[in-house]
């Protein structure tokens, strides 16, 4: 193992300009870019030690000779990053903690993460068992009092099994057992991040069983404290914990054997530093929290009934992702993919269903029609109660299906609703200031336009004129 990755640094366009740059410098590579080596992936964020030199002074002037950004992240504790002109190859700089190389490596979270390549001389240093771990997939950390202080780790650990599907030892998952509350201590910033980075690796949902298991999930997403009381019932062969969790793999799975043009939807970066399928993974664990809320049964079938769960569950979301510091346009998708999971079903059950009605459903959803067939076909598989036989599921995924194909078909065409009256327009129109009446009488204008009723200016003012009275009764 150790040769292969050798030879990757060795073929490393910039690992090599930084050793020609510190030829009297001794300089380790350490952590990700080892690891990721190992695991035979791409790495373009390299972390390197500087053992014998300022590491400010060492970052400027090799930030000069790369012609990269210098970006101070932590004067206090000498951290410093460097953008490439690329922007998508990073170097993070740093000296020693208390000048001492197996210190530092000593302090950080996971064996694998501890492992260095001194370029001076061509050698690893892997003082704590590093490579065994990623040679027998295996995920340990160095020490627990490393996760006392500084405990993101405890959810890093979950993150990095997200990332290489890796197992976590018995013991570890009791240490985390023991410390779960700390995860309330760091910034929801950095929780956020670590967070994210859990629901856009290949494995999110091993993790996600594990962070259930070990008492995590719910301090930090103390909702599923609450769908983890809702049981199977006739429609859901699973607890609702087990039923969020199948829904992501099944999204994960959809992404696996979709075509090239849903791939690049999915794959696109919308919404921040993740990719959009990330955010729709988050938002299809998410899709029933709002079910605890209004969870009856009915006393004659011993049905169980979740009434407007996807409206309750969206408006919830809003405080949960907001505190997270999910930023405005994070939150209002997955809030509304969470309202609209239910949405496209109703869609192609609708009698006398054309391209009218789909149009309409194309026109409400913009830009994340496929996102929404997508969680709805993954909600439908992972709900197969005794009272859902096969052709009901059946149908339903080749319905959806077809709505999805047909969006692929006509999406080139699709052109913007115009905007047919302002609502400075209206409110001088009809006399109106500005009210929640007024912003009802909007929305009728926008559904009327949804649905085709209303193309032009001229109904745009008599619809408003016939309908101003309605709003303010």
């Amino acid at each position: 193992m150790n040769s292969q990755i050798f030879n990757k640094i060795q073929n490393d366009e910039l690992i090599q300009k930084i050793r020609e740059f510190a030829c009297k410098t001794r300089v380790l590579l350490v952590g990700g870019v080892i690891r990721d080596f190992c695991l035979g992936k791409d790495n373009f964020d390299k972390d390197i030690i500087v053992a014998d030199e300022d590491a400010k002074i060492f970052a400027k002037n090799l930030a000069e000779k790369l012609d990269a950004t210098f970006i101070p992240l932590d004067e206090e504790n000498k951290i410093y990053r460097l953008v490439l002109r690329d922007k998508i190859n990073c170097i993070d700089i740093t000296n020693p903690i208390e000048n001492s190389i197996e210190k530092d490596l000593a302090r950080r979270d996971l064996k694998m993460n501890a492992i260095a390549f001194d370029l001076s001389d061509n050698k690893f240093v892997d003082l704590f068992g590093g490579f065994d771990d990623l040679q027998n997939e295996k995920i340990n950390i160095i020490n627990e009092q490393n996760l006392i202080d500084d405990p993101l780790r405890l959810l890093r650990i979950f993150r990095f099994q997200a990332v290489t599907g890796f197992d976590i030892s018995d013991d570890l998952k009791k240490i985390v057992k023991k410390h779960c509350i700390l995860i309330n201590n760091p910034a929801k910033e950095r929780v956020n991040y670590e967070l994210m980075k859990l629901f856009d690796a290949n494995y999110t949902v091993k993790a996600l069983k594990n962070l259930d298991e070990c008492g995590l999930l719910c301090e930090i997403l103390p909702i599923f404290s609450d769908v983890k009381k809702v049981t199977p019932n006739s429609h859901h062969h699973l607890p609702l914990i087990g039923h969020s969790i199948e829904t992501v793999r099944q999204i994960e799975n959809f992404y696996k054997i979709a075509n090239k043009d849903v791939k690049e939807h999915l794959n696109s970066i919308d919404f921040g530093a993740f990719r959009r399928l990330a955010y729709l993974k988050l938002a299809g664990f998410m899709h029933d929290i709002g079910k605890f809320s209004c969870w009856t049964i009915e006393e004659d079938t011993g049905r169980h009934r979740f009434i407007k769960h996807e409206y309750i569950g969206a408006e919830m979301s809003l405080k949960i992702l907001r505190g997270l510091k999910f930023s405005k346009k994070q939150t209002e998708y997955i809030s509304d993919m969470i309202k609209y999971h239910i949405y496209p079903s109703h869609i192609i059950a609708t009698e006398g269903l054309n391209d009218k009605v789909k149009m309409r459903y194309i026109r409400k959803m913009q830009n994340n029609v496929i996102d929404n067939i997508i969680l709805a076909m993954s909600d439908r598989l992972s709900a197969r109660g005794e009272a859902v036989t096969d052709e009901m599921v059946k149908k339903n995924i080749s319905g959806l299906q077809e709505l999805l194909s047909y969006y692929l078909r006509v999406r080139e065409t699709l052109k913007p609703l115009p905007k047919l009256l302002s609502g400075e327009e209206v409110m001088a129109l009809v006399k109106m200031k500005p009210s929640k009446e007024l912003g009802d009488l909007l929305n009728l204008l926008h559904e009327e336009q949804l649905n085709g009723n209303i193309t032009t200016k001229e109904q745009a003012i008599e619809f408003v004129k016939n309908n101003a009275n309605m709003q303010t009764v």
